[in-house]
């Protein structure tokens, strides 16, 4: 099938799912370039996330590329729609991990729309905020000199939470997402990218991912990222 029969069939399929799941509010769509390459950087609560995400940048007119698990492609129908939508598999923890980025470069390269979620995989914090970020989102900020544009969603968790293995589509929730504006990483992109610049771009996007969250939640956020690997007795969820 041709990419746009592809679209076809996601668009006819997401828009009433996201529909069903929960009612939507969108802020800050105008940050999406209407053309050209952006970015979009987003934290991960629930494995419902990317179906709002996508109907979200679909909604400002441009197809989403996602770096997805690579075992998504294993399952029949949908392999054939994120082949055919250009999708990009990540293939964690094996010789292939660096064919994702690679991937991903090339789609910025071709003024393609791009969505990482550094976290990796959903957020294993209790109360839903970011974990470490990994440092492929700043590998990518700093090589193209693209809009890097910082996105919150809350409210997918409270339809379908994973670790608790809780759907709850009804009553219908609110899902919330604010498009940041563009960062500014110009006094980055002169340095050289060792493991210090990647890690401080990193941490920079992602706490500006935090704050927005903190705003759409309208709490105080955490002074720092969850780490399950140095929680302790309990007593340390943030690292």
């Amino acid at each position: 099938m041709t990419g746009k029969l592809w679209l076809g069939i996601a668009v006819v399929v997401f828009y009433p799912l996201k529909t069903l799941l929960g009612r939507t509010r969108l802020t800050g769509l105008r940050n999406i370039p209407a053309e050209g390459p952006a970015l979009l950087v987003l934290n991960h609560v629930s494995h419902i996330d990317p179906i709002y995400d996508a109907v979200a940048v679909h909604r400002a007119g441009r197809l989403p590329r996602f770096l997805a698990k690579n075992t998504l492609w294993n399952i029949p129908v949908l392999r054939g729609v994120l082949r055919g939508l250009g999708q990009i598999p990540v293939y964690r923890g094996t010789v292939d991990a660096q064919k994702s980025l690679r991937e991903a470069h090339e789609a910025l390269r071709s003024g393609k729309v791009v969505l990482i979620y550094p976290d990796g995989t959903i957020t294993k914090d209790p109360d839903g905020w970011p974990m470490v970020p990994k440092i492929g989102v700043a590998r990518l900020a700093l090589e193209h000199d693209v809009p890097v544009i910082p996105v919150a969603r809350w409210g997918t968790r409270e339809i379908y939470d994973g670790y608790g293995k809780r759907f709850r589509p009804l009553p219908r929730k609110r899902v919330t997402t604010v498009f940041g504006e563009p960062l500014d990483l110009a006094e980055y992109r002169t340095k050289e990218p060792d493991t210090r610049t990647l890690r401080e771009v990193t941490d920079l996007v992602m706490t500006r991912v935090r704050e927005l969250l903190a705003e759409v939640r309208g709490e105080p956020a955490p002074t720092s990222f969850y780490s399950a690997r140095k929680r302790t007795s309990g007593k340390e969820d943030h690292a």
